[in-house]
């Protein structure tokens, strides 16, 4: 008969497989326990005892694979963001650069009211800006952020600008949250995404104006792109391009 595949130590992996993916399964199974509980009554509901039953385990299996309660929560909010993450559209080359800023917004924005007790336990502490998938989803917006700088499109510098798209879409959804539903007006929603366009934005492509300001912020969303620098005039150039935007 042929022999098992065996790993380095000559040992067969098998067992060790189906204990992880048994372990990755149970993982599974207490998020989505979790992230009941906290959709049905809230935070305070999402206790060890409360998850391990709704998960069909027994309480000292949440200490096993999450460590502690707060370990837990980290989870299922690493588990929003990449869920998150997943109804995120990038497009390389938008054909309007500033209804595709509008679209990412509207987005971050159906989902948070369409997962409210999910999307405050992922944005309501700063710790959880180290999670993965949150790092990703920002990545996809500088990505956003620079196609707008390259265009002419940016009235601000790129840090400032995500930072600013990122705060009123969150800001948004928990300003929402806090309302009773009979103060909830869709226009709060709609004024804080144009407040936002119009505080990020130029109305046409600054390099087309004969202001330096745009013009320097595009020129420096593309000079990573650049080859025929050598990496001291890279830096030189950034210098004087940051001093040109920041008159802007």
């Amino acid at each position: 008969m042929p022999s098992a595949s065996r790993g380095r130590d000559g040992a067969t992996p098998v067992k060790s497989d189906t204990a992880s993916q048994g372990r990755g399964q149970s993982r599974q199974r207490v998020i989505e326990a979790a992230i009941g509980l906290l959709t049905r009554a809230g935070r305070d509901a999402v206790t060890t005892r409360a998850v391990a039953d709704a998960a069909g385990l027994q309480p000292p299996a949440i200490y096993r694979l999450f460590g502690d309660k707060e370990g837990l929560l980290d989870a299922v909010a690493e588990h929003g963001f990449a869920a998150f993450l997943a109804t995120k559209h990038v497009d390389p080359d938008p054909r309007d650069p500033i209804e595709d800023l509008r679209a990412g917004w509207d987005v971050a924005i159906e989902f948070g009211l369409a997962n409210p007790a999910l999307f405050t336990l992922m944005y309501t502490e700063p710790t959880r800006a180290t999670s993965a998938a949150f790092k990703a989803g920002m990545e996809i917006l500088m990505g956003r952020v620079r196609r707008l700088a390259a265009g002419g499109w940016l009235r601000v510098d790129e840090e400032l600008a995500a930072q600013i798209i990122h705060a009123t879409a969150r800001g948004a959804v928990l300003t929402w949250l806090s309302l009773p539903q009979d103060r909830r007006n869709p226009a709060l929603l709609t004024t804080l995404r144009e407040c936002m366009v119009a505080t990020v934005t130029h109305q046409r492509p600054a390099v087309k104006d004969p202001g330096p300001a745009g013009a320097a912020r595009a020129l420096r969303a593309a000079l990573p792109e650049q080859t025929n620098l050598s990496s001291a005039e890279q830096q030189l150039l950034t210098e004087w391009l940051n001093r040109l935007a920041a008159d802007g």
